[in-house]
């Protein structure tokens, strides 16, 4: 036989493309150090230690830019990302500001659907990165319109709802929950009693939550849920179909659909939010702390509080670890706005006076709205 005679390897352009894509993004997560691991004081009676961890500091500002580098890179092993692909998503406006990051990074279109509540400042930062925003009226049009516009495009549709769950490596590979194990492995109480997320599409919930079973760890998730979101009343009820149609006024988190990225069994507990809560502890974190984070973190430390005033009533000592998910800077004009607040009847100052009762004696009684 001659040497025509045997299989022959054609490398498309586009597979090299993609390879040096790949290249680009890898090396972009090479030059990026890890998110701090904050220490939040706490009274030394308690013997409990509380964490947050700053995902602001990533380049695109928020928790996201971790989901949006595995989803770039999942379509991208996939082939459904090549040489000039328009990529689509929908958002409430945080992972779109990170998958316009990383667009331009390949030097891709980017447009983000989004609902027209999203902040302005999320709108500019997406612009800001070269991608464009289409707006729709109710946030559960983003789907079907992000389908179509990727569809009349030619592009390729990111889906975070859906691939969230499944483009991060759960196992390990420097996802988030190895990056807290590893970054409290010389604390006191290395192991973590309590894990505190919240969600958007699952996918943090569900990576965390598979890495603790997979190394055995004893550490529990907790989710929280802010109002008018279907996955709390789903995990209660075990109804996967389970539907609210109201939007959540917490960005980031919450949907009016249980997303499929969303994984019930590996949480432990689920803990439900009043907005107006995750306002106040937005706010009391900024003064007690010195740390400026956005309304999804409120809801985390709504959660925490309430966690921390079980363990304190039971006599138990141990660490607790949630996550700053974006900065303030981000909520000017919404969250961070007296005159906004008002204008959605949410009145924080009853239970930042909670938080601040809770921390001068132990004692948690919450405000009964």
């Amino acid at each position: 036989m001659s040497a025509a005679d045997f299989p022959q390897v054609v490398r498309s352009g586009e597979r090299a493309w993609a390879d040096e894509a790949i290249r680009i993004i890898t090396a972009e997560a090479n030059r990026s150090a890890d998110t701090h691991l904050y220490s939040v004081p706490l009274p030394e009676q308690w013997g409990i230690e509380l964490f947050i961890k700053d995902e602001s500091t990533h380049r695109s500002g928020s928790l996201k830019h971790r989901l949006a580098r595995s989803l770039f890179l999942f379509g991208l092993v996939n082939g459904w990302i090549g040489p000039g692909t328009t990529i689509v998503e929908a958002s409430s406006g945080s992972t779109a500001v990170s998958e316009a990051y990383f667009a331009r990074l390949l030097g891709l279109p980017f447009i983000a659907v989004m609902a027209r509540s999203t902040s302005e400042e999320k709108i500019r930062l997406i612009e800001d990165f070269g991608g464009s925003c289409l707006l729709v009226d109710h946030p559960g049009e983003v789907y079907s319109t992000a389908e179509e516009v990727a569809r009349t495009t030619g592009g390729h549709y990111m889906d975070q709802f859906t691939y969230a769950e499944r483009a991060t490596d759960w196992r390990g590979n420097n996802n988030i929950a190895e990056s807290i194990f590893q970054q409290m492995s010389r604390e006191k109480h290395p192991v973590p009693e309590w894990i505190v997320v919240g969600a958007g599409t699952g996918g943090t919930s569900a990576t965390i939550g598979r890495y603790l079973r997979y190394h055995r760890h004893p550490s529990k998730l907790a989710v929280v849920d802010p109002e008018n979101s279907a996955f709390y009343p789903s995990w209660r009820d075990g109804d996967p179909e389970l539907t609210t149609g109201m939007p959540s006024r917490i960005e980031g988190i919450g949907r009016p659909r249980v997303e499929p990225s969303f994984v019930p069994a590996v949480i432990d507990a689920m803990i439900p939010i009043p907005d107006a809560a995750s306002i106040a502890a937005m706010r009391h974190l900024k003064r007690y702390a010195n740390l400026d984070a956005g309304p999804s973190t409120g809801t985390n430390l709504w959660g925490v509080w309430q966690l921390i005033a079980g363990m304190v009533a039971r006599g138990e000592q141990g660490s607790v670890v949630t996550l700053m998910c974006d900065p303030g800077n981000r909520y000017a004009c919404s969250h961070q706005s007296d005159a906004w607040l008002a204008g959605k009847g949410l009145d924080p100052s009853p239970h930042e006076r909670t938080i601040e009762r809770f921390l001068d004696t132990g004692v948690w009684e919450p405000f009964a709205e």
